[in-house]
């Protein structure tokens, strides 16, 4: 059958985070970069078609397309590995060193990825730096105001309402990785990955490599942002907030939820594994992937 238990389910994210710890930093810069640039075209099409529509619920609906590439080609997000990599430290099957290298390699991947996107993007959209009259202009601007000088203006709560933005987005990014564990056929995966993806980008959540594309992308445009009100405004906060709600939200309470089946599924776990591996015996992308 197409469906995978929930046992298999958490044997597979745990081995999944066990693979990412164990990746090489070239690996997680090239992934990482690779990852962010397909996420902030992915965020540039959903403001295209918001635009085109005047209906941003479509820019939401098509968003997803940059999450399906990323994990059916084996990459990283960053924010996929907050529910993931911290169970196989639980489990022992790495280490909180190995852990915490993964996330800062993989960060500095996205932003490499995403600023070069931004930088090719803004060039296409100014015609070079001649034409500044693309509506997609102020639409970045506005975006990019909105995620740091808004929250600014309300102070403490403003930092706080960015932090449980970001625990609400991570929450259904991780469940978008996960689900994808839940089906062992292509179009399975996608269908059950697009769900939770749709969800926060159509209620404006806060996800940390969107913004790390956005927020860069307005500033080079004219936005009235600086490097401190990216990080401290956006950046910091919604970085922890995505780390919360992937970790607490979805990689614990799911590894509470199911431990008891956790020995039974982790033989089906390794069975599907097995199956996808190609006769080298490495690893299959997906499994390391989000």
């Amino acid at each position: 059958m197409d469906y995978v238990k929930p046992g298999e389910v958490l044997s597979s994210m745990i081995e999944a985070g066990r693979n990412k710890a164990e990746l090489s930093i070239g690996q997680m810069l090239v992934r990482g970069a690779l990852g962010g640039a397909i996420l902030a075209c992915a965020t540039t099409l959903a403001y295209t078609a918001a635009a085109q529509t005047k209906l941003p619920i479509v820019g939401a609906i098509l968003f997803p397309v940059g999450f399906v590439m990323i994990i059916l080609l084996g990459l990283e997000l960053v924010t996929g590995s907050f529910a993931l990599v911290p169970l196989a430290v639980l489990e022992k099957k790495t280490t909180s060193g190995k852990m915490l290298r993964h996330f800062f390699w993989v960060i500095v991947g996205h932003l490499l990825g995403c600023a070069a996107y931004a930088a090719l993007y803004g060039l296409t959209l100014t015609k070079m730096g001649t034409d500044m009259s693309n509506p997609l202009i102020q639409t970045l601007i506005s975006n990019s105001e909105a995620k740091t000088t808004a929250y600014q203006a309300l102070g403490g709560e403003g930092m706080l309402l960015a932090f449980i933005k970001a625990i609400l987005c991570n929450w259904m990014v991780t469940l978008g990785a996960v689900l994808a564990m839940t089906s062992k056929s292509t179009l399975g995966k996608i269908v059950a990955m697009w769900l939770p993806i749709l969800t926060f980008f159509a209620q404006g959540f806060e996800h940390t490599v969107v913004n790390f594309f956005v927020i860069p992308a307005g500033m080079m445009l004219g936005a009235q942002v600086s490097f401190a009100d990216w990080w401290v405004w956006n950046g910091i906060p919604v970085l922890l907030g995505n780390l919360a709600g992937g970790l607490l939200f979805t990689g614990l309470l799911l590894y509470l939820s199911h431990k008891g089946a956790l020995a039974g599924g982790l033989n089906g776990a390794r069975a599907t594994i097995a199956e996808d591996l190609p006769v080298s015996g490495r690893t299959p992308a997906l499994e390391k992937s989000l």
